[in-house]
């Protein structure tokens, strides 16, 4: 197979040829279609994230279709087109798992960061933790909601049963839970890099009531804010926008520092929290309803080869959307 490798922080992805996985008793492979790059891959690559296997297959919104099964393996079938999140396997053990909070397992696996992941043409996966997929949609279009829309629903809940809601942060995770805020009938409050006019553009577009720079108020306090910009500059300045007893919900993996900020902007009974990872649950919720909510993701397709470059376009604010990757066809 071919894979896209990080071998050390600070050093490109190499593309490679590695022996065509085989199947575990427990596993599957998967014959990937596409793999849409995550800011959560940035944070590996770029250190943030420590401790990943190396060298390691990045990538961890895939799309694709099940070529073989391991011997133990009865619930999915090949020629199933399945999606593999960043939620790669959980113990099933710990006090977490059994409370119904996988996301927070104590011994957890996560696709592209402690396992192989999409940045290849094909990969291993546990069969628990891929989510059939529609065979007759488009996979590129698909990819996007394996983590942005995953993670952005996760973070859409946290907030409650909001009406105004603000998205900090109008990148691939805000384009896909703006449409599913419209839908609902919210009204979404979209805030980008001061000057950024054509993010504030997509942003209304997608049916946003207001666009604006993260340093403007919005024209009436929010119900929530969604913070899926990894900066800590953002949490007192989204403190500010909602209203009392508000939600500031942090959708990301990995943010900077927050910082010092007077209690004044807390009191009130506003409440900043995280959202971590997602579970299988989040998944069979959130299909269905992107689906009814007629969800359109805006990607820009990349040749697996150039995953250095998606990256880097994201790194520096290239994109509306999201990135995706597209290995190439045939035997390889």
């Amino acid at each position: 197979m071919k894979a896209m490798v990080f071998h050390r922080e600070g050093q490109p992805l190499k593309l490679e040829t590695w022996p065509d996985p085989e199947p575990g008793p427990n596993e599957i492979r998967v014959r990937i279609e596409a793999c849409a790059v995550c800011r959560t891959d940035l944070h590996v690559i770029d250190g943030e994230l420590t401790s990943p296997k190396l060298p390691l297959v990045p990538g961890h919104e895939i799309v694709g279709v099940v070529d073989r099964l391991g011997s133990n393996v009865t619930t999915l079938a090949e020629g199933t087109r399945v999606g593999i999140p960043w939620l790669g396997h959980t113990c099933g053990a710990c006090p977490y798992c059994q409370r119904h909070e996988e996301n927070l397992c104590d011994a957890p696996q996560f696709t592209g960061y402690t396992r192989d992941g999409g940045f290849a043409t094909h990969t291993l996966a546990d069969p628990a933790y891929a989510f059939p997929l529609d065979p007759q949609a488009d996979p590129v279009a698909l990819a996007p909601l394996l983590c942005a829309g995953l993670i952005g629903w996760r973070t859409l809940k946290k907030a409650g049963p909001a009406q105004t809601v603000g998205i900090y942060g109008f990148g691939a995770a805000a384009h896909i839970i703006a449409q599913v805020c419209h839908w609902q009938g919210k009204q979404v409050y979209a805030f980008t890099r001061p000057g950024d006019t054509q993010a504030q553009a997509f942003a209304r577009q997608l049916g946003a009531t207001w666009a604006g720079a993260s340093t403007e108020m919005p024209p009436v306090p929010l119900d929530a804010a969604l913070l899926f910009a990894p900066v800590g500059d953002l949490v007192p300045l989204a403190l500010k926008a909602v209203r009392k007893g508000g939600h500031v919900v942090c959708g990301g993996i990995h943010m900077s520092d927050i910082p010092a900020m007077p209690y004044a902007l807390l009191w009130e009974e506003r409440q900043v929290m995280s959202v971590a990872n997602l579970t299988r649950a989040d998944g069979e919720e959130f299909f269905p309803i992107a689906r009814k909510a007629g969800v359109q993701t805006h990607t820009v397709t990349y040749p697996l080869q150039a995953a250095n470059q998606a990256l880097e376009d994201l790194r520096h604010g290239r994109l509306s959307g999201a990135a995706v990757l597209v290995p190439p066809v045939g035997p390889q």
